[in-house]
């Protein structure tokens, strides 16, 4: 079957708590999605906010190769005509040649919210399509509470989907507003649809029971031909259908066809890149796309995998522009820490004298016992294993430190640092001072290292976390922290744990430094940096 994809992240997605987009920002987003060959983008509601109106008009200088722009709004107001309507003023304004219109399908809605008679309400959706269609708009149409709808009252649900048609909708989308649909209902609901309506049906699911993509499928199983939802799930509430979990199975597991099918190798960029616009940190664990998607912990599953690769992954990651990730750590198996030293490009079998898989698997245990922990921090493994490399000679080694945290009179706090380290049989000493222990010590080695390695003028912190292991110890307690690095082109982690944070911070720091000057360029979440 070949589908139309319909997204919405703009208009359903930006109404997702904590998210607002710009206009840039909408603008980036839609350049995405034409680019991954969405049929159809949901730019906004011209008729309930300035941003969008900007989108639209901004929008007309775009050359979009493969998505309609599409305008958003609701049918007329039960005690207006379409002609003295503002918002369909609003949307014909917007020029786009697709609209979207939402009516109610529930007679609830329709008597406690529109506050108007189930008649009145047919006529406002037939009106409304019409006089779009004749303004020479293809026009879809939204069901809204289709599901809840058809479970109070089929006959009066199934009405307001004849209405549009009738009057010249293209597509007729059955909503499942409040998201709390289960498949078997729906897929009863849709296949009545399908037998007693002409128009394409198309879905548009909420995920408030965690099941919007599952919905989805089923719909498209009972005759639905579009399918709504938005990247990454973001939306209202729950969200919506996450087209980069709904696609793939659209594609790879149903067969289906779209144009979208043609990029999925660009999906997890492209979720990637919308997550960094909306400043939503992404989910790792997320179906198809998230980093974690084809990470391996298990020695047993990775040894599977050195052997098969479909042993333990439902798809070919690369399908979806992903990648199989083994993970170090001290449940690892001997076929991980081979698997792993492969990505860096070492071989175990040639380090330390043929026993490197046994003294690296007792290291990484004997650390991680320690509170160090190795899943996000591929740049220490990769060090690790060179470290076992008896011709392997560090570029720089930390002799001695000294930190001083002081109060000032006014209240704020400074600290100095001064550092010892040692290149060779050359040692060099270097004092600065920060706002804060770390970033005065981090200060400090830089001053060093510069000098010798001006590479390391390109290397910034992109990320510092600090997690405290045994809180009852409350103030003795183990510090680990794992910081994130940069050099504009890759991007890698490295952990430290110590009793004392300072000690924990200059473990990892140290890392990220030997890293950057000696590290194959292998990135953290295995993606450059944009």
């Amino acid at each position: 079957m070949t589908l139309l994809v319909y997204d919405t992240t703009l208009r359903d997605g930006g109404q997702q708590e904590g998210l607002l987009f710009s206009v840039e920002d909408k603008l980036k987003i839609l350049e995405l999605l034409d680019e991954l060959g969405v049929d159809y983008v949901e730019g906004g509601w011209p008729g309930s906010n300035p941003t969008d109106v900007h989108l639209f008009e901004r929008a007309k200088q775009m050359n979009l190769r493969h998505a309609k722009l599409t305008a958003f709004g609701c049918t007329r107001r039960a005690d207006a005509h379409v002609e003295d309507d503002a918002n369909l003023h609003a949307l014909l304004a917007a020029d786009t040649p697709t609209v979207t219109v939402f009516g109610k399908s529930s007679p609830l809605h329709v008597r406690r919210v529109l506050s108007t008679s189930l008649d009145n309400n047919l006529r406002m959706i037939a009106d409304t399509v019409a006089y779009l269609v004749d303004a020479g708009r293809e026009v879809i149409f939204d069901a809204e509470h289709f599901f809840d709808a058809f479970a109070e009252d089929a006959a009066y649900a199934v009405d307001t989907l004849h209405a549009a048609s009738d009057a010249g909708a293209s597509t007729i989308v059955l909503c499942d507003t409040n998201g709390g649909s289960l498949p078997q209902d729906v897929g009863a609901a849709v296949e009545f649809v399908h037998r007693h309506t002409v128009a394409p049906i198309g879905i548009h699911a909420h995920n408030d029971g965690g099941l919007a993509v599952a919905n989805t499928l089923v719909a498209v199983r009972h005759g639905a031909t579009h399918v709504q939802g938005t990247i990454n799930g973001y939306g209202e509430r729950c969200g919506n259908a996450d087209l980069c979990t709904l696609v793939p199975s659209l594609v790879l597991k149903l067969g289906n066809e779209c144009r979208a099918a043609g990029s999925l190798a660009a999906l997890s960029s492209v979720s990637a890149a919308i997550a960094e616009i909306a400043n939503c940190r992404p989910n790792p664990q997320r179906p198809y796309v998230g980093t974690s998607a084809f990470a391996h912990k298990g020695g047993m599953h990775v040894d599977a995998l050195a052997k098969c690769e479909c042993s333990y992954q439902h798809v070919d990651p690369q399908s979806v522009g992903n990648r199989t990730r083994s993970l170090v750590s001290s449940v690892s198996g001997r076929a991980s820490l081979r698997l792993k030293a492969d990505e860096f490009g070492l071989r175990l079998t040639e380090l330390a004298g043929g026993n490197a898989e046994g003294q690296l698997l007792s290291r990484i245990k004997h650390l991680e016992h320690l509170g160090f922990q190795f899943e996000g921090a591929d740049a220490s493994v990769e060090l690790l294993i060179r470290r076992l490399d008896p011709g392997y000679s560090a570029p720089f080694r930390l002799d001695d430190f000294h930190v001083l945290v002081q109060g000032h009179p006014d209240g704020g706090m400074r600290a100095d640092a001064a550092v010892k380290i040692c290149f060779g049989h050359e040692k060099v000493q270097t004092a600065a001072d920060g706002n804060g222990p770390v970033n005065a010590l981090d200060a400090a080695v830089r001053k060093a290292l510069e000098p010798k390695f001006p590479e390391i003028r390109a290397v910034r912190l992109a990320d510092y976390k600090v997690r405290i292991l045994d809180t009852e110890s409350g103030t003795a307690a183990r510090t680990r922290v794992l910081v994130t690095s940069t050099d504009g082109e890759r991007r890698w982690c490295t952990v430290g744990c110590g009793t004392n944070i300072i000690e924990a911070s200059w473990l990892a720091l140290a890392d990220s430094y030997e890293y950057a000057l000696v590290g194959s360029p292998v990135a953290c979440s295995g993606r450059k940096e944009k």
